[in-house]
């Protein structure tokens, strides 16, 4: 476990290379049951299970990636193909074993509490990066799916092998709310979390398209403004439905979606009410817990 800062994103990458990634023990739990159940496995159910938990998600893409034939010159971009590349039996011998987060974080409660929210707020992202995707007909929205779900992946692991920082990097962001997360991440560990982000993506050979849609510079595109908007939306709205930040995403989601002010805020409280019901995942109050105090949405 890091207590400080290490010296640069390389180095942060190195440590991150050699750790044993935990998943949430309900991932676990998951996969034995679909395990016990593998004569009659439904490959788009142990999919979803797996998009649950972004550092599984992380796990497999990453696994397939550093093993590809020099001949698979395709990108795997989606989880169900990951599945149908390495085949079931496969795939649950080589995750048979893995280490859980709440494991891992026994002795940091601070910090447990912190990777939840930061895993259920990369589920709601993920969510709402599905539905605009859909509703746009992109032909391929598990892209953009997994893109929003992991795009906060090196906020995760910080948590789970760097608890201290992270917890002194909220407490800046509670004292002052209106700072940028990106900032007290510079003033903090010396580089934003994109930049960390992105490296690993890299070294870990996950797919250029998806890095491509994690990528903050490229927002300007649809599909990574899908993907850039989902998550803003999912952290603003994590804080509460009346941050200050909401009104501006509502009008750039809108304006992405070709969608009046009113439809879009239908559409959010359709699939917050959707993310609450994963709740347990992460043990965590969803976003729409708060929705209630609202006069109307």
């Amino acid at each position: 476990m890091i207590t400080r800062p290490l010296k640069d994103v390389a180095a942060w990458v190195a440590y991150f290379d050699q750790a044993d990634i935990p998943v949430l023990t309900r991932t676990q739990t998951a996969l034995v049951q679909f395990k016990d159940n593998e004569d009659n496995l439904n490959g788009r159910e142990l999919a979803d299970a797996i998009m649950h938990d972004p550092l599984m998600t992380l796990r497999v893409l990453r696994y397939l990636h550093t093993h590809r034939s020099k001949r698979q010159a395709m990108e795997i971009t989606t989880i169900a193909h990951a599945l149908m590349m390495l085949g079931t039996t496969p795939f649950f011998r080589h995750f048979a074993r893995l280490p859980s987060i709440e494991s891992t974080l026994k002795d940091h409660p601070d910090a447990l509490l912190g990777v939840m929210h930061s895993m259920s707020r990369a589920r709601h992202a993920a969510l709402y990066a599905q539905d605009w995707a859909m509703l746009r007909h992109d032909m391929e929205s598990d892209e953009v799916v997994i893109a929003a779900l992991l795009r906060d992946l090196a906020e995760i692991l910080m948590w789970c092998f760097a608890p201290e920082p992270m917890l002194k990097i909220r407490a800046l962001m509670q004292a002052n709310p209106r700072l940028r997360s990106s900032d007290v991440q510079k003033h903090v560990l010396g580089f934003r979390g994109q930049e960390l982000q992105l490296a690993l993506a890299e070294h870990w050979h996950l797919p250029k398209l998806l890095q491509l849609l994690m990528d903050e510079e490229h927002a300007n595109q649809p599909r990574s403004k899908n993907v850039a908007l989902a998550c803003r939306l999912a952290r603003h709205s994590a804080n509460n439905w009346f941050d200050a930040a909401l009104p501006d995403d509502y009008k750039e989601i809108g304006q992405l979606l070709n969608l009046r002010e009113e439809e879009v805020h239908e559409r959010i409280q359709r699939i917050a009410l959707q993310a609450a019901k994963s709740w347990t995942w992460y043990g965590v109050a969803p976003a729409a817990a708060w929705l209630p105090l609202l006069p109307t949405l």
